[in-house]
């Protein structure tokens, strides 16, 4: 699917090379595939001393990733037989659903069934949960039946405007939901993904402590998107050390620069079981541009070359940790499913 140049989304910095359309993303996820060793593909990729990588795409549902002979091969049009392939592709996901919609513990039960055993998911947490508004037509109807009748009348509304009992069944809910992964080691972590409002103060530093608290016994990664947080080399310091003391793991980000929110690159670790690295490709055009549909914003593949020092970035960090888990966020289309079969062939 070739860019449509006179399109209002056509960003004019976003060279051919980083949106060529999907048959030439394809051809340049089986020239990957083809260098990856069978044994390998759909696994993880083992290191020194048990040290593992998993690499995936942050969705594996995007209406432009579905349609078929785009990433699935065609016929594959149910929502078993999409998750079966995937999970024959790749060893991880990310699950971004529940960031919508608080997650259902049938649905979680089909997705241990639908996989293989040494597949992980990773987890988005619901916005009530990071500070962002929700719809309350989205809530189950337990929730929105026990909100106060002014909060019911309304659209959207934010976890501060919750009465501390309903705050505390929003994560007893999500929680409890996901128990067929975690009865079936499937559960990679919880991702905890701020907005970019969410600025290094007292009461944020508190409500991260409180979620590392509520999660007690899972693991969890926190993803901070406002780069203030590591505007210099103390600011940074910092929020790495809270994250060491909480226990959260923090997400190394790469994303584009130079905009007010941009968050660099700072590959460190805060925790010794999860590193986790997300990749949300480079088009600073429609990052933080009013209007513009959220795969849009995604809409970039990475270069052979811009992924050489990213995968060199990856087993660097990969030496201090058990597990590097490493999400594609660039889902349109086929280019995140392409980048993590290329990230895989450089890994392997």
């Amino acid at each position: 699917m070739p860019v449509r140049r006179n399109s209002p989304l056509a960003a004019t910095d976003l060279a051919a090379e980083h949106d060529p359309g999907f048959d030439i993303a394809a051809a340049r996820g089986v020239a990957a595939a083809s260098v990856i060793d069978d044994a390998q593909t759909g696994a993880a990729i083992s290191t020194h001393e048990g040290r593992t990588i998993r690499v995936g795409t942050a969705s594996w549902t995007d209406l432009t990733m579905t349609k078929g002979g785009v990433f699935y091969p065609r016929g594959t049009s149910t929502a078993d037989a999409r998750l079966r392939y995937y999970a024959s592709q790749f060893s991880v996901v990310e699950v971004d659903s529940t960031y919508y919609s608080l997650p259902d513990v049938t649905i979680a039960q089909l997705w241990a069934q639908r996989t293989p055993t040494t597949f992980q998911f990773h987890i988005k947490a619901h916005a009530l949960m990071t500070g962002q508004p929700t719809e309350v037509a989205r809530l189950p109807k337990g929730l929105a039946d026990a909100l106060p009748s002014k909060l019911r009348a309304q659209s959207k509304l934010y976890a501060k405007d919750l009465p501390p009992e309903l705050t505390d069944a929003v994560w007893e809910n999500f929680v409890s939901a996901l128990s067929p992964l975690r009865d079936t080691d499937k559960l990679g972590s919880i991702l905890l993904q701020y907005p970019r409002w969410f600025l290094p103060t007292r009461e944020n530093r508190d409500l991260l402590a409180d979620s590392a608290r509520r999660l007690a016994g899972i693991p969890a990664s926190v993803e901070l998107r406002n780069g203030v947080w590591f505007r210099d080399a103390s600011a940074s310091t910092r929020t790495l050390d809270m994250l060491r003391e909480l226990g959260l793991t923090h997400v190394i980000v790469d994303g584009p620069q130079g905009l007010a929110s941009s968050v660099p690159f700072v590959p460190e670790v805060t925790t010794d079981a999860l590193a986790m690295v997300r990749f949300h490709g480079r088009r600073a055009a429609t990052w933080e541009a009013p209007g513009v549909p959220t795969v849009e914003r995604y809409r970039y593949l990475y270069s052979g070359d811009e992924l050489a020092p990213l995968v060199a970035s990856i087993r660097t960090v990969s030496k201090h940790v058990a597990q590097t888990v490493a999400f594609m966020n660039n889902c349109y289309g086929n280019y995140g499913a392409t980048n993590a079969r290329e990230m895989l062939a450089l890994l392997s």
